[in-house]
């Protein structure tokens, strides 16, 4: 069944209207008729099996049948900080991250980062990232929403972290003494992860030397300078893989 995305479900009505871009989906693009059956989402962890009782010009309306159970949650929550990157690189970076199951992601400025971005327009690229995520949710079956944080400087996002229960992460291309693996293998489990990856100039010696002073291990993903998209690809699959929800159940499309 289709998967859509209603801000506000409260199944005690009986019925739920959705309207936007959703509804314009289900009508002009699916083209989907009375008493087809679909599914809505909270992005919050909520799941609804839904039939359509009446399409309007711009409105949908559709009657809760019942609730679905979710998947058990994954062991371990990964949030991830991600320097600004071009725009191609940076919307298949959210897209796959998203897939990969990181719970936040917080992008960030730093020394090398060349994209600046003004108000407006950085409204338009959050409620575009946005979308980006609801779109990967829907297609990977996955219930909840990433928490999407409005851009910050590097130093803030560096600083602002103090939660000992989580294990502080930093992918530096010229760190020659330990990598992921190793470190995820030599310690107990942590109930949260926070990664952090550069843009395309990479991370100054400066800022190498505040993540060190703030707690941050500073790890290598291997001999090859990746770009900043497939370095976080790789960064959370590899976590997913040692400490998340990686398994034989795990579908493949």
């Amino acid at each position: 069944m289709r998967r859509f995305f209603v801000e506000k479900i409260i199944p005690t009505t009986g019925f739920i209207s959705i309207t936007g871009q959703e509804a314009r989906h289900i009508i002009n693009v699916l083209r989907m008729k009375k008493g087809e059956k679909l599914i809505l989402m909270d992005g919050k962890g909520q799941l609804y099996e839904s039939t359509i009782e009446k399409l309007y010009h711009k409105e949908v309306k559709v009657k809760i049948e019942k609730s679905i159970s979710p998947p058990p949650p994954s062991l371990i929550e990964i949030s991830l900080g991600q320097a600004l990157i071009k725009s191609h690189p940076m919307d298949y970076l959210i897209q796959k991250v998203t897939e990969l199951g990181i719970n936040s992601l917080y992008p960030f400025y730093s020394e090398r980062t060349v994209i600046k971005l003004k108000t407006d327009q950085l409204l338009n690229k959050m409620d575009h990232w946005l979308e980006i995520m609801k779109s990967t949710c829907k297609q990977c079956g996955r219930l909840t929403l990433p928490t999407l944080n409005s851009p910050v400087p590097l130093e803030e996002l560096i600083k602002n972290e103090s939660d000992k229960d989580t294990l502080k992460i930093l992918v530096w291309e010229n760190e020659d003494k330990t990598d992921l693996k190793k470190l995820l293998r030599s310690m107990s489990l942590l109930p949260r992860i926070l990664t952090i990856v550069g843009p395309e100039g990479g991370f100054t010696t400066g800022e190498i030397s505040l993540a060190r002073e703030a707690g941050f291990h500073i790890i290598s993903l291997g001999n090859r300078i990746l770009r900043a998209e497939t370095a976080a690809v790789s960064l959370i699959s590899i976590i997913q893989y040692e400490w998340g929800d990686f398994n034989l159940q795990m579908v493949v499309k």
